[in-house]
């Protein structure tokens, strides 16, 4: 079967189904709301643009919570990883030819601010996004390819053009380039999250061989698989903590109008379909591909939990620390970096998603105060990344406005 998934995916993706229904989850009571049909409103090009933080301007959380500067004077943070020792690390990368293309290491936050140690922990890359520590080896993934690099615990510095051990292919459309890792609960599996190389499929099925996948690879890069496919663009991912089950969050296509396609977080089935690009959200099939492949758009599975069309939906952690109220025990938090495709701005913000024995219930805002006013192309800057510390506390990248931001409990 995933042999047969691979040979799918390397050039194909869904179609068929109603423009409209009601839509449910099977592992949550959340009844989903009708879909729109596409086009029912024009395809919006509304892009932001960031204005940065200034004087006492952060932004905000619930009642109870206080938010910090962890970090600022970035450049393009996007993710965010805590080593075994405690130290934390942002990689710096973006779309645009200046991109940093760097790791920085942050060790022991003061209270003034400062840090005991802040430097460039590897350099020379090639936008790089994930990273991971198993052992005694640091694993990066890059836009092409994940390497490795020989790592002792407390180093703060890697050096060398490192080893590659997986192959990618490389960019992607709008920011598909990006690249995460995940390794499962002994270290015995790593997951790569590879976004399509186009909004649907525009550019031939050649162009996506080994994309819109999660791929499962052994620590030595060895014994691919494709674990799921039809994902558009999965960049966070994660272990739910009560079933064990693997999470992502996927943003999702362009073109059909505000309200279409939403944004979504789903636990990821082995050898599951998404959809992507024949049909989505189940099979509801997308107009532009009809007819391609209805075989498949029979098979595409419908997400768990809708987060809102063109939120840009990409970072995920579950919380599994103490130092938050109970209500967040065990819950989902998801960076939306925001719209351009939808003609009143959405995203830009933390949701929150409940869960209950492992079930999620519905979306919420956690962190807001991102949109500058009304202004649809005035924003202070776009979250990415949400990484929960082992002092229970969060981090938030923002990559536009270069700040790490971090989120306590009162």
């Amino acid at each position: 079967m995933r042999k047969l998934i691979l040979i799918i995916t390397a050039g194909i993706l869904f179609s068929n189904c109603s423009s409209r229904r009601t839509v449910t989850s099977s592992s949550s009571p959340v009844v989903r709301e009708n879909l729109p049909a596409p086009y029912a409103t024009p395809s919006a090009d509304n892009r932001s643009e960031t204005l940065g933080w200034s004087g006492d301007k952060m932004p905000v959380a619930p009642a109870g919570f206080k938010v910090i500067k962890y970090a600022s004077g970035l450049n393009n943070p996007r993710w965010i990883y805590e080593m075994p020792n405690g130290d934390i690390l942002v990689s710096q990368a973006s779309t645009r030819n200046q991109s940093a293309n760097n790791i920085l290491l942050f060790r022991e936050r003061k209270g003034d601010g400062s840090f005991d140690k802040q430097s460039v922990f590897l350099s020379g890359l090639n936008k790089p996004f994930g990273m991971l520590v198993i052992g005694n080896i640091f694993y990066v993934a890059n836009t092409d390819g994940v390497f490795t690099y020989p790592y002792q615990q407390g180093d703060t510095m890697l050096s060398g053009p490192g080893t590659k051990i997986l192959d990618l292919p490389a960019g992607g459309y709008n920011n598909h380039w990006t690249r995460n890792i995940l390794a499962n609960s002994d270290n015995s599996k790593i997951y790569v999250s590879v976004g399509s190389g186009s909004n649907v499929g525009e550019h031939g099925m050649a162009n996506e061989i080994r994309r819109a996948n999660i791929l499962e690879i052994n620590p030595d890069g060895t014994g691919e698989v494709v674990y799921a496919a039809g994902l558009r663009n999965p960049v966070g991912m994660a272990w739910e903590p009560v079933t064990k089950q693997l999470w992502t969050s996927v943003n999702e296509r362009d073109g059909l109008g505000d309200d279409l396609v939403p944004d979504y977080t789903t636990s990821v089935k082995r050898d599951g379909f998404y959809g992507w690009p024949y049909a989505y959200f189940g099979q509801h099939e997308d107009p532009r591909l009809k007819g391609q492949n209805p075989a498949l758009v029979a098979k595409a599975i419908v997400p768990d939990v809708p987060l809102g069309s063109h939120t840009a939906s990409l970072g995920l952690d579950f919380y599994t620390g103490t130092a938050f109220p109970a209500k967040y025990k065990g819950g989902a938090f998801i960076g939306q970096h925001g719209s351009w495709n939808r003609s009143e701005p959405v995203g830009y913000k933390v949701v929150f998603v409940p869960f209950t024995n492992g079930k999620p219930g519905t979306p919420e805002d956690f962190l807001t105060g991102f949109v500058a006013s009304k202004n649809p192309n005035a924003v202070y800057g776009k979250p990415v990344c949400i990484r929960f510390l082992k002092d229970g506390s969060m981090l938030v990248a923002d990559d536009t406005g270069n700040t790490i931001w971090q989120i306590t409990s009162n």
